[in-house]
């Protein structure tokens, strides 16, 4: 090969290589030292502090945390003896925990750094021993209710009141069930609408990790939960036929809403936790609206588009951030454009090799050459991209690939990936601008995950995708 070829290759390979770090920075926050520091919940403080709890029951605030220099970060301890808290928020001067057994207020009245006030809102859900009786809340919602999931005894019997049920916390202090069918959740949060989804994990009646929305008196489909209603003076679901498919059942009882977004299990991540909207307008990258969801066991971090379609949520997960030091358990995005993480590995092993961490996330301006949504349509799909595609290779069928899927509804745990269909991409129109495509599709499968590979898609540029491929929950197939 002469050589001025050669470089032209080479330059050509070079430009078409995405990376992370060419869009976001990872910082790890030094934390106390000496300290077991498994984060469960973070919250956004004046004065740029960050609080955040520990498994063990410790309360830290945290300066520093924004700083150029994070070799220069104070720690402070606020409070201790609380009951492993996953949900915080501060507000009018107090932080508000959703704790295993409450939801309470703590408060420094007098100044001197440390809380002096522990006050008790709420605590009429049940608790027993159980290690897996966990309690996840968020920070109010426009009516001012705090949401909380909580998760079955031992993931898999209800032996304490309400557990299986999400309950929410008026602002008076009366709690309301609101939802059933929870199995194991592992964070709870809102969409940009302000509407409330929250995460759950493969096992008993889930085929698979899913995003699922708690519309109030929805159905979420595990039934474990469901002698309950009698407290809540409401009628029981009919009971989900086992072994069959959850649009089979969501037909049959539509309050039975099916998961917004399944997250298929290895593929994906095999234990979802945090939700984070992000309502930055852009200064976290091009994905305002969208949301983010943390992820225990592969240390990561995924992003999630959303659309309702016939009144029913449903949407795209794709791949985002990943290598962190360990599982993530609670996240936080700042107006500014920080995302905190923090997280474990205590119980489950995660890819970060670290026992706990507590991350600083930053993106540097640059966009990634990505496809930015993926929506539904009565006869395949619409792609939009963050920058122009060229249009020889996005108007190519061949560019693209897409199988599908669903799984059975079933007691057992989880389920493999069953009714499996090849659906066909007939043909794909670039918009005039570039930043969209419709792909035409033979054989969707309404209930089905649609599993779609782009890799012959390139930039006007010549990028490849930084993740060429997205998986999409069709519930509803427009009309």
């Amino acid at each position: 090969m002469r050589p001025f070829l050669f470089l032209a290759t080479l330059c050509t390979a070079t430009l078409a290589q995405q990376k992370q770090s060419d869009f976001y920075t990872i910082d790890s926050i030094p934390l106390p030292p000496g300290e077991v520091m498994e984060i469960g919940s973070i919250a956004l403080m004046p004065g740029d502090k960050v609080a955040v709890t520990t498994r063990r029951g410790d309360l830290w605030i945290c300066e520093g945390a924004y700083g150029a220099d994070l070799s220069q970060v104070k720690w402070t301890r606020f409070a201790h003896g609380l009951h492993e808290p996953l949900g915080m928020y501060w507000k009018d001067g107090s932080l508000y925990l959703t704790q295993r057994p409450e939801f309470s207020r703590i408060q420094d009245s007098d100044g001197d750094g440390s809380a002096d006030v522990f006050e008790t809102i709420n605590s009429d859900w049940g608790i027993n021993g159980d290690y897996h009786e966990y309690a996840f809340g968020t920070s109010p919602d426009k009516n001012g209710d705090v949401w909380i999931a909580l998760c079955l005894t031992g993931s898999l019997s209800a032996d304490s009141d309400w557990r299986g049920w999400t309950v929410r916390i008026t602002p008076d202090g009366k709690m309301i069930p609101t939802c059933s069918g929870i199995r194991s959740p592992g964070g709870i949060g809102f969409n940009a609408e302000g509407d409330v989804f929250y995460t759950d994990n493969q096992g008993l009646w889930n085929g698979s990790s899913s995003l699922k929305w708690l519309k109030p008196g929805s159905f979420q489909g595990n039934p474990t939960g469901n002698k309950y209603h009698k407290l809540a003076n409401l009628p029981a679901p009919p009971e989900p036929q086992d072994g069959s498919r959850v649009l089979a059942e969501h037909l049959k009882f539509p309050d039975y809403i099916p998961p917004a977004v399944v997250l298929p299990h290895g593929k994906v991540g095999q234990s979802p936790t945090a939700i984070v909207p992000d309502l930055g307008g852009g200064k976290f990258g091009p994905w305002a609206g969208q949301l983010y969801i943390g992820e225990q066991t592969h240390s990561q971090v995924q992003r999630v588009c959303l659309e309702k379609v016939n009144g029913i949520y449903q949407g795209a997960v794709f791949h985002f951030l990943e290598g962190f030091q360990c599982g993530i358990i609670p996240a936080k995005l700042d107006e500014r454009g920080f995302l905190f993480v923090g997280g474990s590995n205590r119980g489950w092993a995660s890819r970060g090799n670290q026992p706990f961490n507590f991350d600083r996330v930053k993106w540097n301006g640059k966009t990634p050459f990505e496809i930015h949504t993926m929506s539904a349509q009565p006869d395949g799909f619409t792609l939009t991209f963050t920058e122009p595609v060229d249009p020889a290779s996005a108007a190519n069928p061949a560019s693209y690939s897409m199988e599908a899927w669903t799984y059975i509804l079933q007691s057992g745990y989880g389920s493999p990936e069953v009714d499996k269909a090849t659906p066909v991409v007939k043909s794909a129109t670039v918009a005039a601008d570039g930043k969209s495509v419709r792909l035409v599709i033979d054989g969707l499968v309404r209930g089905h995950v649609h599993h779609l590979k782009a890799p012959g898609v390139k930039s006007t540029s010549g990028l490849t995708l930084w993740h060429p491929e997205a998986f999409y929950t069709l519930n509803e197939i427009p009309r």
